[in-house]
């Protein structure tokens, strides 16, 4: 079995185990490392919608805690036990994306309104390739991030090659 149709069938399991926790799958990776294989999956609540369809802004307070790792992690490491999904030793590692997390779609960038962000544009807006800035919205999938008091960038989503919310303290 190559790796892509292990990846695919811990990929079905852990969307399974998420759904019944109520949460979602953000990414998941399965490698070789030094000390053997690691599969990570990092879980994320849904994306919530108000009643006229828009994407409703998450709060701090509606992050992945520890205890929604840990069910997942016992859940899901039943179930591919169970299920012989993996023929081979590994080490199971449930987490969030994390208060850095990245930033894909454009209903990251609306979900995380008013938040600080760090944005990379490898062909420059403006000659400038790097940005950091609140994120104020998103307008026909152009990013719109405050800098400063008073300057506002606007910034095509198909043009940012990375991006991540930045931690606030």
């Amino acid at each position: 079995m190559t790796t892509d149709t292990r990846l695919e069938r811990v990929r079905t399991a852990a969307t399974r185990v998420a759904g019944s926790c109520g949460l979602d799958i953000f990414d998941i990776q399965l490698r070789r490392e030094s000390s053997g294989w690691v599969l990570r999956v990092v879980i994320d609540r849904p994306l919530q919608r108000d009643a006229d369809g828009a994407v409703v802004v998450e709060t701090p307070e509606q992050s992945i805690g520890i205890e929604d790792c840990q069910r997942v992690s016992t859940d899901l490491s039943t179930i591919l036990d169970v299920e012989d999904v993996l023929d081979h030793t590994y080490t199971l590692e449930v987490s969030s994306p994390g208060l850095d997390r990245p930033l894909r779609h454009a209903d990251d960038f609306r979900r995380f309104s008013g938040r600080l962000a760090k944005l990379v544009v490898p062909a420059g807006v403006e000659g400038q390739t790097h940005f950091e800035g609140r994120i104020a919205g998103v307008e026909d999938e152009v990013v719109i991030l405050q800098v400063g008091r008073r300057k506002e960038r606007r910034i095509p989503l198909a043009e940012i090659s990375r991006a991540r919310l930045e931690v606030e303290f």
